[in-house]
Parts: C-alpha cells; structure tokens; sequence
C-alpha cells in the first residue's frame, strides 16, 4: 500500500518539484498539496496522510508552530524542508525536538537542483518516516535522573553510540542522563555538517557532561562527550594511555559519513573490550555490523529498544546480527551502561 504524502509549502514551485519527485516512487502517493497552515490543516482532516513534508518557513503560521499543533492534536509523520543556513539548522533542530520525525536539507540559493542524491534522500526519508513511531507532543518535561555508579577508573574505558532518525532526542535523553564520572564518549548522529556544531551546544547547556563537536587531536576525556562533525567519519586512535579522535573525508561507508560502522569498527581496534557500544534509533543498519564486530571482541554492547524507537531500523539489524548484549528502554540506557561500564574488568 502507498505511503500517502501531503506536501505544505508555500511556494508553487517547491510543491510542484516535490511532487513530481515524490511520485517517482511507487511506494509513494502524493494525495495532496496545501500553500498554507490553514490549508493543511483542513487537508490533513480530509486526507489523513501518512506523512507530512512541512516547509520551516510559510506566511500566517509557520512551519514550527504548525508542527505543534499536529503533534499535539493529530500526531502524524512530519518531514520537515530545511535549508543548510545557520537559521535553518537552529529552526530544524527545534522542528526536532517538537517531534518531527526526519529533514531534507535544501542548498541556500537553490531549493531543488534536481540531482538524483536529493531526490534519493527526500524518497527515502519520506518511506522511512511512515514507519516511524510518533505521539503527542508533551508540554511539560519529565524530570531526568542521572545515572550513577562508583568508578575506580574510567580512563581505559570508552563508549561509543551511533544513532540516525530520531537520534537527536534520543542522545539527549541519553547524554542528559550521564554523570560527571562517565566515561569518554564518541558519537555518530547522521547529520549535515552545519548541523552538528549547533546541536553539541544545544545538548551540552542540557547536561553534566561536557559535549562538543568533534576536531581532529580531540582527546576523550572521561565527563565529556565528542560528536562526529556532519560529513566527515570520525575514528578512534590510541596515543600511550590516552584516547584521540580523528576526523577525515572519505567514502559513504554503510550509505552515510560521518558512519557509525566507521566509528564502532574504529573502537574494536584501538579500544577492545574497555569499550561499551550503544545503538539508537535510526533508519537502515549503519553500525549493526560494526557492532557486532565491538561484542566479538569483548565489548559490551546495548541495544534501544523497539518500544522507544522512532524506527527501529539499525537497532534491529544489530540484534538479528547477535552483536547485542542488552536491549534497553531509552530512559534507562544511561544507567545501564554505567553498570556494564563499573562491571568491566
């Protein structure tokens, strides 16, 4: 049966484009176009689309506000068009934390160049946004408990996560629940390269630990957190009895760079069994193999569950590859991987 999709965006061009592009698919069914909020909402009522491409920024109501309230009365899929700007980024990633599932970014001086990469991206997102998990928005945050355990030494251990759609929310329930005394931390989000700085600021005002984009020579320093800049992998190296990132272009390895398969495959080599491997929520399988390439060598390795997943993508496909040893709710991941981390020998 098609993904039936609503497209909202105030310009006629951008409607007509995305339709065309979306209806190249025949997973896909394009079932309606609306200039406004106020169009689509009524739309939304008549049509119950299964996904939603939302433009971030339209006259009367915008795509934020807009987004609320469908999250809050009807909640559907939201992808959401963003541009690479640094507005854009700031306005995505609040489109995130109000519940949309997924974005396209749009280059600046021209919003659809019609490349086969653009149009793969936006198919893609658009069928795995139907599949996503999606509730009310909450008005009202839940108070977060941090984890907590007795660590004689952390300075051999390391943790590693990868995450994709739904990562953002996900490692911020994750990393906001962390302690000062934990571990180094390396992290894949899949995320364009203007994305990545901002969303490591955001997180790190949350947390106790410190977060950061990742810079090559970065050292991983126990209470601080290093996220893998948007479009370049990012490994993990060994200077005496210290750990190091690296940061380098490349191949898409696995369909993505930055990719978690790089990461994780990284932190077999340099860290072995001192690491402890964690999955997230993402489309696809990036980073499945990876671990259970960490779990064969001795690493711990944890799995989000599918209950909390918004796609139960790559979390799966490690399971179902043996390379996970604990498959956890979201809240409770942080806790968790501190008592693996406190049991390590």
């Amino acid at each position: 049966m098609a993904v039936k999709v609503l497209i909202v965006d105030d310009s006629a061009t951008a409607r007509a484009v995305l339709k065309e592009i979306l209806q190249q698919s025949p997973q896909i069914e394009v079932v309606g176009v609306a200039s406004d909020a106020y169009v689509a909402r009524d739309k939304i009522v008549q049509l119950s689309p299964d996904v939603i491409c939302l433009d971030v920024e339209m006259p009367r109501m915008d795509g934020i506000t807009f987004l609320k309230k469908i999250m809050r009365h009807r909640p559907t899929p939201v992808v959401m068009v963003s541009s690479l700007t640094q507005k854009g980024a700031q306005v995505t990633l609040d489109a995130l934390e109000a519940g949309a599932v997924d974005f396209v970014a749009k280059p600046h001086s021209n919003i659809y160049d019609g490349s086969d990469e653009i149009e793969k991206e936006l198919i893609g997102k658009v069928i795995g946004a139907s599949k996503a998990k999606v509730s009310a928005l909450e008005t009202t945050s839940k108070p977060r408990t941090v984890a907590t355990s007795a660590l004689a030494s952390t300075t051999r251990k390391v943790i590693a996560i990868g995450s994709s759609t739904g990562g953002t929310e996900a490692l911020k329930e994750v990393l906001t629940r962390m302690p000062k005394n934990s571990p180094g931390i390396v992290i894949v989000q899949h995320m364009p390269g203007s994305f990545t700085g901002q969303f490591a600021q955001r997180i790190n005002s949350l947390c106790e630990i410190d977060v950061k984009e990742a810079k090559s020579g970065d050292f991983v320093r126990m209470g601080q957190a290093l996220i893998a800049p948007g479009e370049y992998h990012m490994v993990l190296r060994r200077s005496g009895h210290q750990y190091f990132v690296e940061i380098g272009d490349g191949h898409l390895v696995s369909g993505h760079k930055p990719s978690v398969d790089v990461l994780f495959n990284s932190v077999t080599k340099t860290a072995g069994s001192n690491a402890l491997g964690i999955i997230l929520t993402g489309m696809g399988s990036d980073g499945a193999k990876g671990m259970k390439n960490l779990h064969d060598a001795g690493a711990k390795t944890i799995a989000q569950d599918k209950k909390t997943s918004v796609v139960f993508g790559m979390p799966k496909v490690a399971i179902e590859l043996g390379g996970v040893d604990e498959i956890v709710p979201l809240t409770k991941i942080s806790q968790k991987a501190m008592d693996l981390i406190e049991n390590m020998s």
